[in-house]
């Protein structure tokens, strides 16, 4: 009897291995940046810390952080605009949700290329977030919809390459297997 209950235990692992390789880890945004990086925006310099929430300081952009006399190298500016990705992700099939800014469409407004952001409003207000919260994603299925202030779930294989554009610049690509409506 307890050959036979571990051999279907056995047989039932085997069936199912192959679909455990297709099934996708789900990525958290800040899994995509590095401790570093992190670690410098949970610290920002002391001329930030002064501005209310809220207040018309509040909204500058990346620009305007020059006149706060905050230098280059500081390690809060540096990871405003970091490229520094996780190597480990390569190459990935994962699953994220985001928000979707698109890039690239056709006549019928089917959304082709777009980046992924964690945020609504990111890339379109500034400052954009840093590259390496930001995904340039490809999807040869494309995406119809008439509602860009919702959030998406996408699967896929993620990649360290980075890609610019106009309005941004990702750290990491991504190709879409499957696009869906969030839910948690």
């Amino acid at each position: 009897m307890k050959l036979s209950i571990l051999s279907i235990l056995l047989l039932a692992t085997l069936h199912c291995a192959p679909a455990l390789a297709d099934d996708y880890k789900t990525l958290e945004w800040l899994d995509l940046m590095p401790k570093s990086d992190l670690d410098a925006l949970m610290n920002p310099p002391e001329a930030l810390k002064q501005i209310q929430d809220g207040t018309p300081e509040d909204e500058m952009d990346i620009q305007s952080l020059s006149d706060l006399n905050i230098p280059a190298d500081d390690p809060y500016q540096k990871a405003l605009v970091s490229t520094k990705i996780i190597a480990k992700y390569n190459k990935m099939k994962v699953r994220i949700p985001g928000f979707v800014v698109p890039l690239e469409f056709d006549d019928d407004q089917v959304i082709s290329a777009f980046f992924l952001v964690p945020y609504f409003g990111a890339c379109i207000h500034q400052p954009a977030p840093p590259p390496n919260q930001m995904i340039y994603v490809t999807t040869s299925k494309g995406l119809k919809t008439e509602v860009l202030y919702e959030p998406f779930w996408i699967e896929g294989t993620i990649f360290t390459e980075s890609k610019s554009m106009e309005i941004g610049l990702s750290a990491y690509s991504m190709s879409a297997d499957k696009i869906s409506p969030y839910t948690e």
